[in-house]
């Protein structure tokens, strides 16, 4: 009886805490600062709206309010005075961290932090030049982030701001964007914890997570049971807070009942489905020497949050598929094609120097980056019909169809040219017959065992049979 009197009485002050934080009634904290109570006087005419979600925010219940986020020093490079004070444009997660020290730590080694780096990539190049700067400035990094200029009086130029990327290049020299999850000036944690918020960059052909997730049975659950999701929870534990399903917040940062929450996304990823062939997470910075944390001990973490509603068995069985989708990919289609576009590209047959100006160019870009990631990711995140249709289906279309017919054609231009162009075309042929001579490709050569296809050819009347009667 004690133990459920405690129980009610600490729910009883959780709802007392809710509703003073959501509370429209008090105009101004009381403690609130000086500063920051001046900006709220004007600002509540001027930008009503801001100030509202401000209100009912945890950082309006804590008497945190614009100055104590927006102040700079006299020496940063974005600031400038206003009213009397200096203060910056942006918050960045150096100003963050002054409150929140962990989870800026956790998100700087992240690879979120690093998403401004498209700027050098293929993709980049596409967004700038082939398409245009400003689908770039509109597009691109509007999600990865891009270098936040400064001119005079510490304002922002227009090409750079505004920009919440979450790999945000910052004037303080920090990485990122908080408000990219955590919007502003709410910053309210429901909303981190749903799907529809990463979808704001993880979606469309190339990385698709969020159409992934709504496929699978774990979006299907969560839409179906959004009401037992407690999303306002100040805690969020799978398996004590909720149950019903995980979310991408769930499975990738949130706490269980003997795992901490983290900020850094891919914590607890084992493989990296991004390039055109994948390989363990940690396999990189292993190369070059530096050590991180082991892709093993990532693995173990995510079943840690598996094991909150699945069996270890199902949980194993579950890896073994995936690792095998991951493996079939690398060894039948990414690194092929990979061996044989870097040997022609080496060689002279396309241009070098100039990217997306060949059409082999273009049919390899989709084969991985499209393709090649939707089978992976679909495998990763139990999305059937993406692992198949719009996966492996399209890659073998690519590959077979598209691919190989181009790199032939390339072959027998380069060895009608003659002299060096000859010689390379030589040697991608050898590549390409090695590649066709394997037990993968026996069917598309025409070479699998006669028992192999009278047994497809039994199989098939079998069908047609079934659906004839």
């Amino acid at each position: 009886m004690r133990k459920i009197t405690i129980m009610a009485l600490g729910v009883f002050v959780l709802m007392i805490a809710v509703v003073a934080v959501a509370s429209p009634n008090r105009s101004v904290p009381t403690t609130l600062s000086e500063a920051s109570a001046s900006c709220v006087s004007c600002h509540e005419e001027q930008m009503p709206g801001l100030v509202k979600e401000w209100r009912i925010s945890q950082h309006y219940a804590a008497d945190v309010g614009c100055y104590e986020c927006h102040a700079a020093a006299p020496g940063d490079k974005d600031a400038f005075e206003h009213e009397g004070y200096n203060i910056a444009i942006i918050v960045s997660p150096k100003d963050c961290a002054k409150c929140h020290v962990n989870e800026s730590e956790q998100f700087q080694r992240s690879h979120h932090a690093e998403a401004g780096n498209i700027l050098g990539s293929l993709d980049n190049t596409l967004g700038e030049v082939v398409e245009g700067p400003y689908a770039a400035i509109n597009g691109c990094k509007q999600c990865h982030g891009s270098a936040v200029k400064v001119v005079e009086d510490g304002q922002l130029t227009h090409e750079t701001w505004p920009n919440t990327g979450i790999g945000r290049l910052n004037p303080d020299g920090s990485k990122g964007s908080c408000a990219a999850c955590h919007s502003r000036h709410s910053f309210d944690a429901s909303l981190a914890r749903q799907p529809e918020n990463c979808g704001k960059c993880h979606l469309g052909p190339d990385h698709p997570q969020k159409e992934i997730y709504e496929e699978s049975k774990h979006g299907i659950a969560y839409y179906a049971n959004i009401d037992r999701m407690n999303l306002d929870s100040p805690s969020w534990i799978v398996g004590i807070d909720y149950s019903a399903a995980p979310t991408c917040a769930t499975c990738h940062m949130s706490a269980t009942s003997d795992m901490p929450m983290t900020h850094d996304v891919g914590d607890r990823i084992s493989w990296t489905l991004r390039p055109p062939i994948s390989e363990k997470v940690d396999a990189k910075a292993k190369k070059s020497g530096k050590k991180v944390k082991p892709w093993e001990d990532r693995r173990a973490d995510m079943k840690n949050v598996c094991g909150n509603c699945h069996t270890s068995t199902y949980v194993d069985n579950f890896y073994m598929q995936y690792d095998g989708a991951i493996n079939q990919y690398n060894e039948k289609f990414g690194r092929p094609a990979t061996q044989i576009y870097k040997k022609i590209r080496s060689g002279g047959l396309i241009t070098n120097d100039i990217s997306f100006d060949d059409e082999l160019e273009w049919t390899y870009f989709y084969l991985w980056h499209h393709e090649g990631r939707r089978a992976r990711m679909g495998a990763a995140m139990f999305a059937p019909d993406y692992t198949q249709w719009h996966g492996f289906f399209e890659v073998a279309e690519r590959f077979y169809m598209e691919f190989l017919p181009q790199v032939m054609e390339l072959i027998d231009h380069g060895i009608a040219e003659g002299g060096d162009k000859a010689k390379v075309a030589n040697e991608v042929k050898s590549i390409v017959d090695e590649v066709l001579s394997r037990d993968e490709h026996a069917w598309f050569t025409g070479n699998e065992p006669a028992e192999v296809k009278a047994e497809r050819k039994k199989a098939a009347e079998e069908f047609r049979k079934r659906y004839a009667q």
